[in-house]
């Protein structure tokens, strides 16, 4: 009698766990075996909604140029006078090449990767309504086709309806989130070999960018430079007039002649950064859309979404 007054007790403070809270396989596998039409059906529906959904999506294609860092033929003078004139060079705002610094190639990557070159390469090639409102390309003809509600192509006007700040033709804030999705620049580790490629609705495009590219970043990073060794040189000279050491006016001379060597050596050299290796073409394969991906990730989500609909429904029910 003991015996059972403290088994009752035990189990009045310390309820067993019912056998139906427990997950059931058996169950389970009964469960979605009984509503397989609702998971056929729903999975039907978004399969279906996949491939048409893959099939609208115009072709995007993919064109890339692969470049050498150009030798640095100029670096070494001024490597030599690094040692022994870096604190007066620094001075003047000259670089000696004493291996301090950003590599000049380095430097090239994050300047086409900026915001001030993406600005100034989308106005300068005018750009804008093929990055912002292309709708497809038209193989037959190789043309354009624009989003009449975002651009008219006959009066070059921005007709898009967007609510402040915003205005009918994109900022050039917006241009660049658009630019950054599809232009690729990636430098290899190993070889240092840099890739530069674009993804368009049209081949020629893409290519045709892609060589811009290639020619703005050079002749940006050379204008720089020249720039730079433009203003040493000024400084340099106005120091030599308020010196009388002969030494120091020796120096001085040394560093305005290696200016004059990088002057030059920007003046004759067009691949001033980066030497193309293997140029842009127009792409003849699509890059994309993956249409059989995308048919496949639509009906795995349509069946497991249907799978948990089933589910979700048997065990309302049996709470109820």
């Amino acid at each position: 009698m003991t015996k059972n007054i403290q088994q009752n007790y035990t189990d009045a403070q310390f309820p067993q766990t019912a056998p139906d809270d427990e997950i059931d396989l058996r169950e389970l596998f009964s469960v979605i075996w009984q509503g397989k039409w609702l998971i056929i059906a729903i999975t039907a529906v978004f399969a279906i909604g996949a491939v048409v959904f893959a099939i609208m999506q115009p072709n995007t294609y993919k064109s890339e140029a692969l470049l050498a860092p150009a030798s640095e033929e100029q670096g070494g003078g001024l490597s030599a006078l690094a040692g022994q004139f870096g604190g007066l060079a620094s001075m003047a705002g000259i670089n000696l090449g004493s291996g301090g610094g950003v590599d000049k190639t380095q430097m090239a990557i994050e300047v086409m990767k900026s915001r001030q070159f993406a600005s100034q390469f989308i106005q300068k090639h005018n750009i804008l309504p093929d990055l912002m409102a292309v709708e497809k390309w038209s193989l037959s003809d190789n043309s354009i086709i624009y989003d009449a509600d975002l651009y008219e192509a006959d009066t070059n006007k921005w007709v898009r309806e967007v609510k402040a700040p915003f205005k009918p033709e994109p900022s050039m804030q917006e241009a660049y989130k658009e630019f950054t999705k599809v232009v690729s620049i990636n430098s290899a580790k190993d070889t240092g070999m840099v890739t530069v490629s674009v993804e368009h609705f049209s081949p020629a495009i893409a290519q045709q960018w892609v060589t811009w590219l290639v020619e703005d970043i050079n002749k940006v990073m050379k204008e720089r430079d020249v720039a730079e060794a433009n203003r040493s040189s000024e400084f340099l000279n106005k120091q030599i007039a308020l010196t009388n050491v002969a030494d120091i006016r020796s120096i001085l001379y040394k560093l305005i002649e290696e200016q004059a060597k990088t002057i030059m050596f920007a003046e004759v050299r067009d691949e001033y950064v980066f030497k193309t290796i293997d140029p842009a073409l127009v792409p003849e394969e699509k890059a994309g859309p993956k249409r059989a991906l995308i048919c496949v990730l639509g009906t795995m989500l349509g069946g497991m979404l249907a799978v948990m609909i089933v589910l979700i429904r048997h065990f309302v029910k049996k709470e109820d």
